[in-house]
């Protein structure tokens, strides 16, 4: 008996993400992520993450996790419910083609201490150097780390507390870092990644 042939893998439509993106999808009750997200995936707000830019394979996962239930956000998850996975992979390739907004770090007095986790670590606490996953720059690596430069610092910091505190689950790697560090260092390290360039 012959082998089934194997379904034909996805291939991303940039401007189906960008259709999807911008105007939603009405009559599947699929919500514009502009709104939340803003222009070019660049949000307005710090609370809610730019996503101009991430990874593709980063902005897939995120979406099939929120989908999955495997990272909780109530806001998230109901407005994946009803994307397709040939949505979530056109979505994911748009956002990965859009032009960045710089962002800046705030608070100069903690600049030091940011600068020196996100380079170095704090090696008595176990806490690796940030750059050595998420790269000097903060460009991320494609398809394992995600680009955090330029992220608002309020977003950055309320993901690392959710990591320390158990309510974002979705990487053991993060939660394992979270829990080593003070909400200083959070705060630090945050504002830092802000003015990555």
């Amino acid at each position: 008996m012959a082998a089934a042939p194997a379904p034909a893998a996805m291939k991303a439509d940039t401007a189906a993400g960008d259709a999807l993106y911008n105007n939603g999808d009405p009559k599947r009750g699929v919500v514009a992520c502009v709104g939340c997200h803003g222009a070019n995936g660049n949000s307005g707000v710090a609370s809610w993450p730019k996503l101009a830019a991430q990874h593709s394979a980063y902005t897939l996962k995120q979406l099939k996790n929120y989908k999955d239930g495997s990272r909780a956000n109530p806001v998230m998850m109901g407005m994946v419910a009803t994307l397709t996975q040939q949505d979530m992979l056109n979505l994911a390739a748009y956002l990965n083609k859009q032009q960045p907004t710089l962002g800046v770090a705030q608070n100069k007095d903690s600049i030091a201490l940011g600068q020196k986790i996100y380079r170095g670590g704090i090696a008595e606490k176990g806490v690796p150097a940030c750059a050595g996953c998420h790269s000097p720059n903060g460009a991320g690596i494609p398809a394992q780390y995600p680009r955090l430069s330029g992220q608002w610092a309020d977003y950055s910091t309320s993901q690392l507390v959710a990591f320390r505190e158990g309510t974002r689950k979705n990487s053991a790697q993060m939660t394992t870092i979270a829990t080593k560090l003070s909400d200083a260092e959070m705060k630090a390290v945050s504002d830092y990644m802000a003015g990555l360039r």
